[in-house]
């Protein structure tokens, strides 16, 4: 009974899937947004739901002094970084997946579990993958782009790889359920808190967030796909 929420969330990605798949109207104007129709009321829908989320992560960020905050996004990032090396391995990147391996050991230890970021300054570097990089490093295409509740922008290869990192995040897997709610709780807050500075980004420079945000999404999975050096892309005539 303990995987309930898991299960809840990936019942409820499967069916959004099948709704915006056979029944939602499309306005086409991104062939790689097919479902755009479907999307937009999902965007509204994240809208409604971070009217509730960003003034709790605003206050977060203004009451929280820096080096508490640092310490929070140390400790889930050390967390993420055995996943990473997980990734880094199946993408046969083998001396990344090494690596990530050391920071989760010196951080883990020495950085007083996973709090200090004492790896980073031993020079191993800080890497980022996830199951959905993993996928298209090995060739998985990218499939329709869906904008979903709660997890946000996707591509179906992604979401795909979203479920496969939920089911594996160490966060979701703790049994103690009040606790796991409190981590779960704190790491939604601080990540949001540290999208803030983009949030001005976006509101001067788009004349339409969902187009913005979309197109944003997209370059930066396929740079992060291609470890920054993305080939040049085919258009049809």
């Amino acid at each position: 009974m303990k995987r309930e929420p898991e299960i809840r969330i990936a019942l409820t990605v499967l069916l959004a899937a099948m709704v915006g798949l056979t029944g939602c109207a499309t306005t086409a104007n991104n062939p790689k947004d097919p479902f755009e129709g479907f999307n937009r009321a999902m965007f509204a829908v994240n809208e409604g739901i971070d009217a509730v989320v960003k003034p709790v992560a605003k206050g977060y960020d203004a009451a929280a002094p820096l080096p508490v905050k640092v310490v929070i996004g140390n400790f889930f990032g050390n967390l993420w970084d055995l996943w990473t090396a997980a990734n880094n391995l199946l993408q046969g990147k083998g001396q990344d997946a090494v690596s990530d391996v050391g920071r989760v050991l010196v951080n883990s230890t020495l950085g007083i579990g996973g709090a200090f970021d004492v790896a980073s300054d031993m020079g191993l570097s800080k890497h980022s993958e996830d199951f959905g990089q993993t996928l298209g490093r090995w060739g998985v295409g990218d499939g329709p782009y869906f904008y979903w509740p709660v997890i946000g922008p996707r591509t179906t290869r992604d979401t795909a790889g979203w479920l496969v990192d939920n089911f594996y995040d160490p966060v979701r897997r703790v049994d103690n359920i009040p606790l796991r709610n409190s981590l779960a709780g704190i790491r939604l807050i601080d990540t949001r808190a540290s999208l803030l500075p983009s949030d001005k980004v976006v509101d001067e420079a788009a004349f339409d967030r969902y187009n913005y945000i979309r197109d944003a999404y997209l370059q930066h999975r396929r740079n992060m796909i291609f470890d920054g050096n993305p080939p040049r892309e085919r258009f049809d005539d």
